[in-house]
C-alpha cells in the first residue's frame, strides 16, 4: 500500500518539476509579457483537460489498469526528453515570425498553441495519470472512496517537485539535466507499477438515478472552483510581489505552500469522509470565508515584508503558508470531496479533473485582463472569493452558511482597497499605476526627491539620479565614433533613453516590458525642456531583439535587478548573442550592471557570458559614487582599440559640448578615466567556472545570494572589482597613443581608486564641518595623485569656499593644503592670493 502512495506522490513530483522547467523554456523564447505567460499556462492545462476527457474511458474500462498507467509514464518520460531540444528549438523559431510588436490576441494565441501542439503527447498523458493511479489504488484497498486521498498524495509530491526542481535540480544540472531527472523518476513509476500490477474489473458507475439537474449542477461547481482556484492563486502571487522578494525562490515559496494547503485539504477530505453535514456547502462557505481572510491579512503583512526578507527563503516561506494555507486546504478539501461525488457518479475521476482544468486554464487570462484591469488586485481576490458562495444550492439550510461571508464580501468591495505602497515619512503618493504585471508608483520623499518604484520596493530611478542616467546613455554612445541609430533596453524613468535622443543626428528606439512604467514617465520629463520622445515598444527585450531585423549602432542595456525572476535571463551567452546579432558594422553594446544588487558570483558569472560572444570585451564605470556604483560591459562588433583624439573632437563638438559638459564630460579623460578593465584583465577577475545560459540560468538562481548583496555595504564589491581588475591602457589604447597617455591615465585612475576608497570609508552621514574634515584627507590623497582628477579637486575648492564664511583660519589652511598637493592647479592659489593676500 506504501508502495503504491509513493508512487502516487512520485507521479506528482515529475509533472510539476515538468511544468516549472517546460515555462521557464517557453518564457525564454516567447517573452514574459503576461499574454505570453497566460498564454503558455492555459495550452498547460489544456493538454490535461483534454488528456482527462479522452483517456477517462479507456482507463474505466481497462482490465489492467497498472499497465496503462506505465505506458502514460513512459510517453511523458519520452516526450520530457524530446522535449529538451524539441520545445527550446520550437519557441525560437516562433519569435521572429511574431514580430517585435504582436497584437495581444496574437501573442496569447502563439503562446497558447506552442506548447499545447509541441508537449501535447505529454500533457495529455498527464491528464490520465490520475484517473489510473485512482483506479489502482481503490482497487488495492477494496475501496471506492480513495479519490480525494489519491489527488492529496498527488499534490504532495508536486509540492516535493517545486522545491526539489526549484532549490536542488536546476540550480545544480540546469534545465536540460532536470529534464533527464525527472525523466527518470517517470520511468521508475512505470516500472514500478508493472512490478505491482495485476489485472482489476473495470468500474462501472456506483450510483444511478441521479437528477440532470445535480449532474449540471456537479460539472457547474467543478469548472467554476477551477476556475476560482487558480484566479485566486494568479492574485495573491500578484499581490505578494509587493511584498516578498520576486526571486524565483518567491514564486516556489508561494506555489509550494498554495500546493500544500491542496494537499492537506484533500487527505482531510479523505478522512473525515461523509461525516460532514452539508459538507459541499460547507467547503463552499470555509473557501469564501478563508479566502477573504488573506485579503484582510494581505495589508498587514506588508507592513513586516522588510523583516521576514531578512529570514531569507524561510521568511517568504512563512509569508506564503500565511496567504496559502488555510484557503488552500479549503479548496483541496472541496475539490476532494467533488472529484468523490463524481466518481460514485461515473466510476472515473476522469472527467472532474477534465473539466477543473478547463477552469484552470480559463482563470489566467480572466484575472490578468478582465478583473485586475476593472476591480485591482485586492478588489478582485476578495471578488473571487465571494464567488464560491455563489455555488450554493438554492436551498434556505444551506445558504446560511453564506450569510456571514457574503455580508464580510460586501463591506470589503464597497469600502476602499487598502494601499500596499509604502510612502516615505514626509513624502506622498503622486501617481500609481496597477497593471496584470506590476503596479509601478510615482513617490515624492521629504527632501522633494521624485522616485519610480516598482511593486512598492523596487526603485527604478528617480530626479535625483537624473545626471548618472543620462551618463548611462552618453558613455557608449560616446565609444562609437559616429553613431546614427540607438536602442535601449529598459526605459526606467526615461532619463536614458531622453538622454541619449539629446545627441544630434540620432535615431534612437527603446523597448520596456511594463505598460504600467511607461503610462508614468510623464511625471519625470525634464522641467527646462520637452523634447521629442522616442518610440517606446512595450515588449519583451529578449524576444524583441531577436524578432527585430534592423541594426543598430549602440544598444544599451538598462540596469536589470538580477534576483528579479525573469531579469537573470537578460544576462545570459544567448541574449548577447542576439544582441550581437543586431549591431551594425562597428557598432557597440553596453551591459550597465548594479554593483549594488550582486554578489561576486554572479558578476563573475556575467563576465565570463560577456566575453565569450565579446572576446574584446572591456569593464567602465558609469561615476564614482559608492551608493550606487554600476559597472558597463562594453563589447563591440568587432575589434579595435580607443582613439583619444577621436573622442576630443567629439567632446569639443559645437553640437554636443553643451549636452556633455553638465555631465561632466568635458575633456577625453574624463571619459577615459572611466575605464576599468580590457578583455585579459576581465577573463582573470571573472576566473573560471559556469557561465550564465538558457540552459543553466546561474544568474537567477543566485538569487538568494543577490538579495543579500543587498544588505551589504553597497561599495563592497565595486572594491573588489577595482582591486582585483588590474587597469592597463595598453589594452584601452594604441601603442603610439599609450606612451602619450600611459603617465596620465595611470595618475588619474590611481587618483580615482583613491577617491572611492575614501567614499567607502566614510561612516554615517555627516554634514557640515564633520564631513569636510571627514573627506577631506582622502580627497587630498586623490588630488595629490593626479591634479586632473577634478571629482576630488572640485569639491575641495568648494569646500574652502564655505569655510571663508565661518572659519577663515580652517579655510585658509585647507586653500594651502591644496595648493600643495596640486601645484599644477591654480584655483587655491588664487583664492588664497584674493583672500589672503598670499
Amino acid at each position: 500500500m506504501w508502495a503504491l502512495k509513493l508512487l502516487v506522490a512520485s507521479s506528482g513530483l515529475a509533472g510539476l518539476g515538468y511544468e516549472i522547467v517546460w515555462t521557464r523554456q517557453l518564457a525564454l523564447a516567447l517573452g514574459t509579457e503576461m499574454m505570453a505567460v497566460l498564454g503558455a499556462i492555459a495550452g498547460f492545462f489544456a493538454g490535461l483537460a483534454l488528456g482527462a476527457f479522452a483517456l477517462d474511458g479507456y482507463i474505466r474500462r481497462a482490465a489492467n489498469p497498472h499497465r496503462l498507467y506505465a505506458v502514460l509514464e513512459t510517453i511523458i518520460g519520452v516526450w520530457g526528453l524530446c522535449a529538451i531540444w524539441l520545445l527550446p528549438a520550437s519557441a525560437r523559431a516562433l519569435a521572429p515570425v511574431l514580430g517585435t510588436a504582436p497584437s495581444p490576441i496574437l501573442l496569447w494565441s502563439a503562446s497558447f498553441l506552442l506548447p499545447t501542439l509541441v508537449l501535447l503527447p505529454a500533457t495529455v498523458a498527464m491528464g490520465g495519470t490520475l484517473t489510473a493511479l485512482e483506479r489502482m489504488l481503490s482497487a488495492a484497498q477494496g475501496r471506492s472512496s480513495v479519490s480525494a486521498g489519491v489527488y492529496g498524495a498527488n499534490t504532495a509530491g508536486a509540492v516535493a517537485g517545486t522545491l526539489l526542481s526549484t532549490f536542488v535540480l536546476i540550480p545544480a544540472l540546469g534545465l536540460s539535466t532536470t529534464l533527464l531527472c525527472l525523466s527518470a523518476v517517470n520511468a521508475a513509476c512505470a516500472l514500478a507499477a508493472l512490478g505491482l500490477g495485476t489485472p482489476s474489473p473495470a468500474h462501472a458507475p456506483a450510483r444511478a438515478g441521479r437528477s440532470a439537474v445535480a449532474d449540471v449542477r456537479l460539472t457547474a461547481t467543478l469548472f467554476v472552483t477551477g476556475l476560482l482556484g487558480i484566479a485566486f492563486e494568479v492574485l495573491v502571487v500578484r499581490l505578494a510581489a509587493q511584498m516578498m522578494q520576486d526571486t524565483v525562490y518567491s514564486f516556489a515559496c508561494l506555489l509550494a505552500a498554495y500546493l500544500l494547503g491542496t494537499a492537506v485539504g484533500a487527505m482531510i477530505c479523505q478522512r473525515v469522509g461523509q461525516t460532514i453535514a452539508f459538507g459541499r456547502a460547507a467547503l463552499l462557505s470555509i473557501a469564501a470565508l478563508v479566502g477573504m481572510g488573506t485579503a484582510l491579512v494581505i495589508p498587514l503583512l506588508a507592513g513586516f515584508a522588510d523583516r521576514a526578507a531578512s529570514f531569507g527563503v524561510a521568511g517568504e516561506l512563512g509569508i506564503a503558508l500565511l496567504l496559502f494555507l488555510l484557503p488552500a486546504m479549503a479548496m483541496g478539501a472541496l475539490f476532494g470531496r467533488l472529484i468523490q461525488d463524481v466518481r460514485d457518479v461515473s466510476g472515473s475521476v476522469g472527467w472532474a479533473v477534465g473539466i477543473n482544468s478547463i477552469g484552470a486554464a480559463i482563470a489566467p487570462l480572466l484575472a490578468a485582463k478582465l478583473l485586475i484591469p476593472a476591480l485591482g488586485s485586492w478588489k478582485a481576490l476578495v471578488l473571487v472569493a465571494t464567488g464560491y458562495l455563489l455555488l450554493l444550492p438554492p436551498q434556505r439550510a444551506l445558504l446560511r452558511w453564506a450569510a456571514v461571508p457574503a455580508l464580510l464580501g460586501l463591506v470589503l468591495l464597497w469600502g476602499p482597497a487598502p494601499l500596499l505602497v509604502t510612502v516615505p515619512p514626509g513624502g506622498k503618493l503622486l501617481a500609481m499605476r496597477e497593471g496584470p504585471m506590476a503596479t509601478a508608483s510615482v513617490v515624492d520623499d521629504a527632501s522633494g526627491a521624485r522616485y519610480l518604484e516598482v511593486n512598492g520596493h523596487f526603485r527604478m530611478g528617480g530626479t535625483s539620479s537624473a545626471r548618472s542616467d543620462v551618463r548611462q546613455a552618453m558613455l557608449p554612445l560616446l565609444l562609437h565614433p559616429s553613431p546614427r541609430s540607438a536602442l535601449f533596453l529598459g526605459v526606467g524613468t526615461g532619463a536614458t533613453v531622453l538622454g541619449g535622443a539629446q545627441m544630434p543626428d540620432l535615431d534612437v528606439r527603446a523597448v520596456e516590458l511594463s505598460a504600467e512604467v511607461v503610462a508614468l514617465l510623464p511625471w519625470f520629463d525634464p522641467p527646462a525642456s520637452k523634447p521629442d520622445k522616442p518610440p517606446i515598444s512595450i515588449a519583451d527585450a529578449r524576444r524583441f531583439v531577436v524578432a527585430d531585423r534592423d541594426h543598430f549602432d549602440v544598444v544599451v542595456a538598462d540596469l536589470f535587478h538580477p534576483a528579479l525572476d525573469g531579469s537573470g535571463a537578460l544576462y545570459t551567452v544567448e541574449h548577447f548573442e542576439a544582441v550581437k546579432q543586431r549591431l551594425a558594422a562597428g557598432g557597440v553594446f553596453c551591459q550597465w550592471l548594479p554593483l549594488y544588487q550582486l554578489d561576486a558570483p554572479s558578476l563573475r558569472a556575467i563576465i565570463r557570458s560577456f566575453l565569450a560572444v565579446f572576446p574584446d570585451g572591456s569593464a567602465w564605470l558609469n561615476h564614482y559614487s559608492v551608493r550606487t556604483p554600476m559597472l558597463a560591459l562594453i563589447g563591440k562588433r568587432t575589434s579595435g582599440v580607443i582613439d583619444p583624439e577621436l573622442i576630443a573632437a567629439r567632446i569639443s563638438n559645437a553640437g554636443l559640448r553643451p549636452i556633455l559638459q553638465p555631465l561632466g564630460f568635458e575633456r577625453p579623460i574624463d571619459l577615459l578615466g572611466q575605464y576599468v578593465a580590457g578583455a585579459a584583465s576581465l577573463t582573470r577577475f571573472a576566473g573560471t567556472g559556469p557561465r550564465n545560459t538558457d540552459d543553466f540560468p546561474f544568474v537567477t538562481f543566485d538569487a538568494r545570494s543577490n538579495v543579500h548583496a543587498l544588505s551589504t555595504p553597497p561599495w563592497q564589491l565595486l572594491l573588489t572589482v577595482l582591486t582585483e581588475a588590474n587597469t592597463d591602457a595598453a589594452e584601452l589604447l594604441a601603442p603610439v597613443q599609450h606612451a602619450m597617455w600611459n603617465d596620465r591615465l595611470d595618475a588619474y585612475w590611481r587618483a580615482r581608486n583613491r577617491f572611492i576608497q575614501a567614499g567607502a570609508a566614510l561612516t554615517g552621514d555627516p554634514r557640515g564641518s564633520a564631513l569636510i574634515a571627514a573627506a577631506t584627507p582622502g580627497l587630498l590623497e586623490s588630488a595629490r595623485a593626479s591634479a586632473e582628477f577634478e571629482p576630488a579637486y572640485a569639491p575641495l575648492i568648494s569646500m574652502a569656499r564655505s569655510l571663508l564664511g565661518s572659519d577663515r583660519a580652517a579655510a585658509e589652511r585647507l586653500l594651502q593644503a591644496i595648493d600643495a598637493a596640486a601645484p599644477s592647479r591654480h584655483e587655491a592659489r588664487e583664492l588664497l592670493a584674493r583672500e589672503f593676500g598670499r
